[in-house]
């Protein structure tokens, strides 16, 4: 091990530490095998030295004059893809089977009792192919706008599903809260159609039906059995808000059940970045942004503190598009501000926590 100047360093040489930003952050982690843009991102924070393995099996790993620029990005998509695509064609086919099942199940639940079972045997199917599903880049295949009530169950199960775990939720838990975000919304069948997909404001009596899904939903699923009272009033309390604004009841924080506030936040983090009749899908990093302001009274903080450190935790490599329709690639994101990452952008790495009037448009899967 030997501390090496930065103007030294070569591609290839492998981290024997960490390396730290001067705010105590991690910027590369230790045995990293350090490629071109790793030395202009240690150079833009000033990194003075880097300790390097140079051990007989270790250094350098990658010969420097064959690691050109194509190299890099096919390195950093098989990472990518790696960490988003175990088995994409099977999680796609196991979301398609959600989507028909519980399209009909919806469809029929005012006539027929819910098909608990089966949607149970489905949704564990989906999840366990849950390693392909990535929450900020994940996209539906044939998405009909019509059809948003059934996507958004269906990412409001898996998200929640993430975050039931992600959160240090007991495991007997993780599938109910999936449940929980499945049929969250189940109390729309009962609305009218005509209000339901108005692509106008409503109106107040509109909208004071509108929020009659919630105690339809919990109505509907008293009369259902193999799940349980939180999954129940995940349909009744999901839009109450921490500080006592929210409704039906207008209840505060340690009154909402922990599977309503999990369910909440996966609900609404997907309401605003999936495409719908009357409004188009916003950026998930604006939308995470968006969800941390709200986290101060009216979602719980520390579910929302969880949720965004986890989305943006493995995003190193990605590919983005920012909102001034550059395409760039995220080298670095600090645990301070997530949703705000180092972007290298056609060798120039810009740095979004400085670059305010920036953010990332869209996530390129």
């Amino acid at each position: 091990m030997l501390s090496v100047p930065v103007i030294e360093l070569k591609p290839g040489y492998k981290t024997a530490s960490h390396v730290h930003t001067p705010l105590g952050g991690v910027l590369l982690q230790k045995g990293k095998v350090l490629l071109p843009r790793d030395l202009d991102i240690l150079k833009a924070f000033m990194i003075h030295e880097v300790e390097i393995d140079f051990s007989a099996d270790s250094a350098p790993l990658l010969d420097a004059r064959k690691l050109s620029k194509g190299t890099e990005d096919h390195a950093a998509a098989s990472v990518a893809s790696e960490i988003e695509q175990p088995n994409s064609a099977q999680f796609h086919k196991e979301y398609e089977r959600m989507l028909h099942l519980l399209k009909s199940a919806f469809q029929s639940v005012l006539a027929a009792e819910l098909p608990i079972y089966e949607l149970r045997h489905q949704l564990e199917q989906l999840l366990k192919q849950s390693k392909s599903y990535n929450v900020l880049t994940f996209i539906p295949r044939n998405m009909n706008e019509y059809d948003y009530l059934f996507h958004n169950a269906i990412l409001s199960a898996l998200t929640a599903y993430c975050i039931a775990q992600w959160h240090g939720l007991p495991q007997k838990d993780w599938m109910q809260v999936a449940f929980a975000g499945l049929l969250h919304d189940i109390g729309n069948t009962k609305i009218d159609p005509a209000i339901l997909y108005k692509p106008s404001p409503l109106t107040d009596e509109e909208r004071e039906e509108m929020r009659m899904h919630t105690t339809y939903g919990y109505q509907q699923l008293r009369k259902t059995s193999a799940i349980n009272e939180g999954v129940r009033l995940t349909a009744l309390q999901h839009h109450e808000k921490m500080d006592g604004t929210g409704y039906p009841f207008h209840l505060n924080g340690d009154k909402i059940h922990i599977y309503a506030k999990i369910v909440a936040v996966a609900d609404i983090f997907h309401a605003m970045t999936l495409n719908r009749r009357y409004k188009k899908a916003q950026s998930p990093y604006l939308v995470l942004e968006q969800i941390k302001s709200e986290a101060f009274g009216k979602l719980d903080p520390a579910i929302v503190q969880t949720f965004v450190d986890k989305v943006t935790q493995f995003h190193t490599g990605m590919r983005v598009r920012l909102s001034n329709d550059k395409i760039g690639e995220i080298v670095f994101s600090d645990r301070q501000y997530p949703t705000r990452p180092m972007v290298a952008v056609q060798g120039e790495i810009i740095n979004l926590t400085q670059a305010r009037h920036l953010y990332i448009e869209e996530v390129l899967s």
